[in-house]
């Protein structure tokens, strides 16, 4: 697919230079899919995505294939891209015996999944949120004496469907744990897509005023209300350089029914180039990919970007 129209370079004062997209289409957005995806097409997901440019893909999760049957070919999947030259590839872990499946296959950057609310926690994890957390310190201990690097996703960081509001301080509380634990990076996710720009700032400079820095930061963003860019570029004025994304929009939460698609990594690309941020990212092959994956699960990809270029193309 040849596409054309690519945005026109008009950089903002006070921005990044550059922003790393950590891509989750792979384990994110095809988990809710109701059809088994063909291992052999997730692979090939994932080599299209890295052809695209994209050097953080998030590969599978490692969690009991009883509670995301999608996943259930992780011990398939994973050596079929280990060896994509130049890109990393995270993999969930829920507990130790999920990292034990992580390392037994050389996986080199592991991921946990935790909750900034008692209701999520016990709906995703069937536990209290202090549970959770005791849960994942030995497994993350585990992981940094085998030379892991380790990313903490935070869940309902600014609103959850069961307890509305989030206390800002809650969702810290949980970031400090997690920092405590030895976690390299923290992903501050927005599960239900309710948080608006102001909110995510006042976040993120609590978050600094509590000792975290902004550098250990990514932000991962659901358009549910059709703020994710916004809250994007607020990150961004505050220096985040680290944004997850979707390819294609695809992903949700199989556990929060009011979570629609996460932030699509065509409609992000075209926001920062047209901002002059670089990220390594070749939006004509994006797009072509994601194109080719909503082929395979057979329905329009959700991504206005990937609908308005591949309509240009025809």
């Amino acid at each position: 697919m040849t596409v054309e129209g690519l945005p026109m370079a008009v950089p903002a004062a006070g921005l990044p230079a550059r922003v790393r997209i950590h891509e989750v289409g792979a384990r994110d957005g095809l988990q809710n899919e109701s059809a088994t995806v063909p291992t052999e097409i997730k692979a090939e997901f994932v080599r299209r995505l890295a052809d695209a440019g994209l050097t953080t893909i998030e590969a599978t999760s490692f969690v009991h294939p009883k509670w995301v049957p999608q996943l259930a070919d992780a011990e398939q999947l994973f050596p079929l891209v280990a060896g994509l030259e130049g890109v990393r590839l995270p993999v969930l872990v829920p507990n130790d015996r999920g990292l034990d499946r992580a390392l037994a296959l050389g996986a080199r950057r592991i991921a946990v999944f935790a909750s900034a609310t008692e209701s999520f926690a016990k709906a995703n994890l069937n536990r209290t949120l202090d549970e959770s957390l005791a849960v994942f310190e030995p497994v993350v201990a585990r992981a940094k004496d085998e030379g892991r690097h380790v990313r903490g996703y935070v869940s309902m960081c600014f609103g959850d469907p069961w307890e509305g509001a989030v206390p800002l301080r809650q969702v810290v509380r949980v970031c400090k744990a997690l920092r405590d634990m030895g976690c390299d990076e923290l992903s501050l996710g927005d599960t239900i897509g309710v948080a608006t720009p102001g909110h995510v700032l006042e976040l993120l400079s609590l978050l600094n005023a509590e000792g975290v820095p902004t550098n250990v930061v990514g932000v991962h963003f659901h358009d549910t209300y059709g703020q994710a860019l916004a809250n994007t570029y607020a990150a961004l004025q505050h220096g985040v350089t680290t944004i997850d994304a979707s390819a294609g929009g695809l992903g949700g939460c199989p556990y929060a029914k009011s979570a629609t698609g996460n932030l699509a990594t065509e409609d992000l690309v075209w926001m920062l180039q047209g901002l002059g941020i670089d990220t390594g990212v070749d939006l004509n092959r994006l797009v072509a990919t994601s194109a080719w994956m909503a082929e395979q699960l057979g329905r329009p990809s959700p991504s206005r970007t990937v609908r308005a270029l591949s309509h240009k193309e025809q």
